[in-house]
């Protein structure tokens, strides 16, 4: 579940750094290393863009028919992926590398329900916490708003062979090195036919540069299948990737309390993000006007990233830490084992204790129902003033305060 720019952490202090101790795993890339195509020149100018994903029009809902529309159980695409990360300084990498596969496993209009999992490349689970358990994603087929994908940068047109089969695609080369920034290669089939789960891709790779920053993760197409008819059968939402559900966060900074609810959907092969103040629970995610979209496949690069960004062991305890020890946390109904950290700062007068409360088990029963990206930050994080003598004084802290489905009967009518 970062932090990518998809995704908000109510993180207090800052994203916690990756541990070392893996062994680096270099991506495999099959296009060209700098990306240039190989056939067909630019066919459009340089910096050509699209709109914005998810950016707020005028315009009213696109009645233009969309594969989503005749989704059937089964359909599926696989991905090999693959990250790597080096720090300045660092004598080793570390990395990530497996097969992720998105699958139809249940349609009731208007939604289609997917299963998202990644494994290792002998389809065993990995054993990476962010990414060893399957997730279930239910996608709105209809979308409320024309959402938009967003291709910056050269494009191209080239045939291209992957999955046993040949495509005519376009490529998207977006160079930002110059200015230190990344390096995005993309390469879509020119009709997404049985790809459409991922608006067609075939190829993704982003190299990170400057910064002192150095690594890289990629995509890349293994196969595809289509299914047949039939309704399937929906399946719970224990574990979901985010989609279909909503979590509130209580902040409390400077002696002021407030709530925040993140609402996570999505719709068309775009996963969508709002953050609401002042939320109500008669209509938990009303709508999703002026939501952050991302293409569904970006957000398969983004878990990738924000898995290797990540330490390897679960709870995410820094070196030189006293150990945890277990309470119970409690987020509205629920009741959910923890492990408290405690890291002490400053001295005399000035002297604070920051208490961080993790989930013993972050696929435990007792989240069942809450988003991947809150499943893997702190339950609780809290600055605590502590005097020499006395009580200490709580200052500034964030908390995880419910979480619950938007998603109706099942996932048959969509959200009011």
């Amino acid at each position: 579940m970062r932090r990518p720019r998809f995704r908000a952490s109510f993180l207090l202090c800052s994203a916690l750094l990756l541990g070392t101790g893996c062994e680096s795993m270099k991506p495999r890339a099959v296009s060209p290393s700098d990306g240039t195509p190989a056939t067909a020149p630019p066919d459009t100018a340089p910096e050509a863009t699209v709109a914005d994903a998810g950016a707020a029009t005028a315009e009213p809902a696109t009645t233009t028919p969309s594969p989503w529309q005749r989704a059937r159980v089964g359909d599926r695409v696989e991905y090999a992926f693959s990250a790597h990360r080096s720090r300045p300084g660092a004598t080793t990498g570390v990395g990530v590398a497996g097969h992720v596969a998105l699958e139809v496993v249940a349609v009731q209009a208007p939604w289609a329900w997917l299963t998202v999992t990644f494994t290792d490349d002998q389809g065993r689970p990995l054993p990476h916490p962010r990414l060893s358990q399957p997730r279930v994603l239910p996608m709105r087929m209809e979308d409320t708003q024309p959402w938009k994908e967003d291709h910056r940068g050269q494009r191209s047109t080239e045939q291209t062979t992957a999955a046993g089969r040949a495509w005519d695609a376009r490529r998207f080369l977006d160079d930002r090195r110059p200015s230190d920034g990344p390096l995005q290669n993309r390469l879509y089939a020119t009709e997404p036919g049985p790809l459409y789960l991922t608006h067609g891709l075939l190829d993704a790779s982003t190299t990170l540069s400057g910064f002192g920053a150095s690594g890289s993760q990629q995509l890349t197409l293994v196969s595809f299948r289509r299914g047949t008819d039939g309704a399937g059968a929906v399946p719970a939402l224990d574990r979901p990737w985010g989609p279909g559900t909503w979590y509130d966060v209580r902040q409390d900074l400077s002696g002021t309390s407030s709530v925040r609810r993140v609402c996570l959907g999505a719709e068309r092969g775009f996963v969508l993000r709002k953050e609401l103040t002042a939320p109500t629970g008669d209509a938990p995610c009303a709508d999703f006007q002026e939501a952050e979209a991302r293409p569904l496949e970006e957000a398969l690069l983004d878990a990738v990233s924000e898995a290797i960004n990540q330490p390897q062991q679960w709870p995410p305890v820094p070196v030189g830490t006293a150990p945890s020890r277990r309470e119970t946390f409690t987020a509205a109904q629920h009741a959910i084992p923890a492990l408290v950290v405690e890291s002490p700062s400053g001295e005399g007068a000035e002297r604070r204790v920051q208490l961080t409360a993790y989930a013993a088990d972050p696929w435990g029963a007792a989240l069942n129902g809450l988003a991947d990206e809150a499943r893997f930050t702190p339950l609780a994080d809290a600055v605590h003033r502590a005097p020499p003598r006395g009580k200490r004084v709580p200052e500034d802290g964030t908390a995880l305060a419910g979480w619950g489905t938007w998603v109706i009967d099942g996932g048959r009518q969509p959200p009011q």
